[in-house]
């Protein structure tokens, strides 16, 4: 039986671990070949909370698709530079043929203070990454997609905090509800070319940009040094459905799903995986 993308190439940004590199792996296994990119270096208003993807991660996430037997071009590139991630989507397309689908999913996380309190450089960081770094993807990829006349998809990474306020995150809450604006727009301009543009809505996923010790002061702020264990119990009471997190494969598969033809109808959507953190 066929995969449910054979044939298809998809390009990734944030694709060297967590969410992107489960993305790639998951739509590698149903026979899509993939194009991706990562900016692997620490960013230092960051690195106070988590340390940033490197080249390594990067060569492990291309040694996994390759033992799915898909093709990979990777490429260290930064979305706050339009012409460097162009550069590795044409270069992605130039050996692979074309581009078939985008999971524009590269975001950072910084969270602790109030609105009011917020830095002039954490505000513009998560900015220009999770806003106008995913602008930068579909407007690199659009192109692409239009030229062939094969219509696709475009998968923009959003968050529960996309969808609702989130006390002391408020430039991460800002850019993830930036991004369904953005979604909604282009769902329009490009649905005359068969091109469909959906958000995906997480809750908190186990990856290292939760899974760290500042993450869990968040929640557990008396703590002196909390542990993912101390963390688990706090982060359920925000869920519907008893669990701390999902996986990331969890968030792969709805992206699977938007990929795919089975979602061929499927435009504008805000699509959550969210173990019923926003009816809560």
């Amino acid at each position: 039986m066929a995969g449910r993308v054979e044939g298809k190439v998809a390009f990734i940004t944030g694709a060297a671990r967590g969410q992107g590199r489960s993305h790639a792996i998951r739509l590698a296994q149903e026979g899509a070949d993939i194009i991706a990119v990562d900016i692997c270096e620490d960013i230092p208003s960051v690195t106070r909370f988590y340390k940033g993807a490197t080249e390594a991660d990067l060569a492990e996430t291309v040694e996994q698709v390759e033992a799915l037997d898909r093709r990979i071009v990777a490429t260290k590139a930064d979305v706050r530079d339009h012409d460097a991630l162009k550069a590795a989507l044409d270069d992605g397309v130039a050996q692979l043929g074309h581009v078939d689908i985008v999971s524009a999913n590269a975001g950072i996380f910084i969270f602790g203070d109030q609105s009011h309190l917020v830095s002039e450089e954490d505000w513009k960081d998560v900015t220009d990454i999770n806003q106008t770094g995913v602008w930068h993807t579909c407007k690199a990829a659009i192109p692409h997609l239009i030229e062939q006349r094969t219509g696709g998809s475009i998968i923009i990474t959003s968050s529960t905090a996309g969808l609702k306020g989130t006390p002391n995150v408020a430039p991460y809450t800002a850019s993830k509800h930036a991004v369904v604006g953005l979604m909604r727009t282009l769902a329009l301009e490009l649905a005359p070319h068969s091109i469909r543009v959906n958000t995906v809505h997480p809750t908190g996923v186990d990856t290292g940009m939760i899974q760290n010790e500042a993450t869990y002061r968040l929640f557990l702020p008396d703590a002196d040094h909390p542990s993912r264990d101390d963390a688990a119990p706090i982060f359920a009471t925000t869920n519907a459905l008893p669990v701390p997190w999902v996986d990331p494969v969890d968030i792969s598969n709805a992206v699977l799903f938007l990929a795919s033809d089975e979602s061929r109808y499927v435009t504008g959507l805000e699509l959550k995986v969210d173990a019923g953190y926003t009816i809560k």
